[in-house]
């Protein structure tokens, strides 16, 4: 049986997440959020499960295997921002349509139903919850979806080492800007509502 590299205990918890809501499910209650206390990482997937710890681009990347044992394509999309961090996404497509899996600090900068019909529509959905502590709204961009498959080669979903090429790969793609010229000098201030509902449940 095709295990990608996994041992069966390792492969059998992927298989396990049937549906990208289950995968999501599993990140949120089981995985915490990792704030690199001893250094910047990249962990694989494999590290991940054993570490039971993930940021963004590590829950991303979990994500993506845990598609990938599923059928899908391990698909990223990177959200590019200013005065703040990037998010990844693991993205999926069901029915013609886009949806996401993430691991965010923010709550509103996770899971994605599959009901956005272009790789915009779903970006956009996160734009509203996508700020910093000083209450700017701040994505800016997104790449063009990034198959993982080429990375096969360093074997990505199990190595021991940290994966840099990733993240260093999707640094460098074409991106493409979600504003108008001009918008940004329009753009309100996160509400104080808001800003509260995106840090329930942050890991200070």
């Amino acid at each position: 049986m095709l295990t990608n590299g996994f041992n069966a205990r390792e492969w059998n918890t992927l298989r396990r997440l049937t549906t990208p809501e289950k995968i999501q499910r599993f990140l949120d209650a089981d995985i915490g959020y990792n704030k690199e206390p001893d250094g910047p990482t990249c962990r694989s997937p494999r590290r991940v499960l054993r570490d039971r710890i993930a940021h963004c681009m590590e829950g991303a990347l979990f994500g993506a295997a845990a598609l990938r044992a599923q059928g899908f394509p391990p698909l990223l999309l990177d959200l590019e921002a200013v005065r703040d961090d990037d998010h990844v996404l693991a993205i999926f497509k069901q029915r013609g349509h886009w949806g996401a899996i993430a691991k965010s600090n923010y709550s509103g900068l996770r899971f994605r139903e599959p009901v956005y019909r272009t790789l915009r529509e779903l970006v956009m959905s996160y734009f509203e919850h996508y700020y910093n502590l000083r209450k700017e709204k701040t994505l800016r961009a997104y790449s063009r979806p990034v198959n993982l498959a080429r990375f096969d080669r360093i074997e990505w979903m199990t190595a021991e080492q940290d994966l840099w090429a990733i993240p260093e790969h999707l640094l460098v793609i074409p991106h493409t800007q979600v504003l108008a010229r001009g918008t940004e000098r329009r753009l309100a201030r996160v509400d104080t509502r808001l800003f509260a509902a995106g840090l329930v449940g942050t890991v200070r």
